[in-house]
């Protein structure tokens, strides 16, 4: 049963990156997210060739996961500074925007994250 969620985990964030890839080349285009869009089709091509080429020159599938997850933790804070900049400006969110007590909670846990991903980094180029 862990074999087939596995694999279906994987399956799901495959076509997760797949779209997010398509999003982001539609949005520097300027244009919605929409398959039948050429900038769309090349971000999930850019993806999901991008990933099966690494699959190709991973060895170790081990060491092929602890890669991908330190790979993810490179652009994590800068994910998350965005995302906090973005939920607290009144001019994107209006009235929805954060309060001050709330910027100050996520800029700690943004902190904590980051240096948990900066060890990861360093634990990984070093060990």
């Amino acid at each position: 049963m862990f074999g087939v969620a596995l694999l279906f985990a994987g399956v799901a964030s495959t076509i997760t990156s797949g779209m997010a890839g398509g999003s982001i080349v539609s949005g520097m285009s300027k244009e919605p997210y929409d398959i039948k869009d050429n900038h769309s089709r090349i971000g999930i091509i850019i993806s999901l060739v991008g990933a099966l080429l690494l699959i190709f020159f991973v060895s170790n599938p081990f060491k092929g996961l602890i890669l991908s997850q330190v790979f993810l933790s490179i652009q994590l804070p800068f994910t998350i500074a965005i995302q906090i900049y973005l939920t607290s400006s009144k001019k994107v969110m209006g009235k929805y925007a954060n309060s001050r007590f709330l910027i100050g909670l996520l800029l700690v846990i943004g902190a904590i994250v980051t240096f948990l991903n900066f060890k990861l980094l360093f634990d990984f180029l070093i060990g």
